[in-house]
């Protein structure tokens, strides 16, 4: 028997969370000051796209990616496995709306994969190599 409730949701107010943060500097390994709204999101996209899913234990299991997954698999079935991928792992963070506009360079050693990621900030242009 399935339990039946009688709950009112009218009146329930969603917010949104800043997606203020620390800014990473990469290249130095330290933070380098906060920042917020589009750059947040380039930041979070370079996190998500360079951690491999299922990876860290520390990570939910629907953070990362795994386009790694399709190395050695037929050209265009590991395109479209790419684009699947890093679509499925941007999507998971509510500041993304969309991932489009996919182009791949593959220049025999490597595939370098450029698309458009919509935010609800506006639209970046970014890329990664596998």
């Amino acid at each position: 028997m399935i339990p039946k409730t009688e709950t009112d949701f009218t009146g329930i107010e969603i917010k949104t969370e800043p997606s203020l943060t620390y800014a990473l500097d990469i290249e130095r390994g330290s933070i380098s000051g906060k920042i917020d709204g589009i750059e947040s999101v380039r930041q979070a996209i370079y996190l998500i796209l360079s951690t491999k899913r299922y990876g860290h234990l520390i990570y939910s299991r629907n953070y990362g990616t795994e386009h790694s997954n399709v190395i050695g698999e037929d050209k265009e079935y590991a395109f479209s496995e790419i684009k699947r991928c890093i679509r499925e792992a941007l999507l998971q963070d509510d500041r993304i709306t969309e991932a489009d506009d996919f182009d791949f360079y593959d220049d025999k050693k490597s595939v370098r994969v450029t698309f458009t990621v919509r935010t609800i900030f506006g639209d970046i242009e970014s890329e990664v190599n596998i």
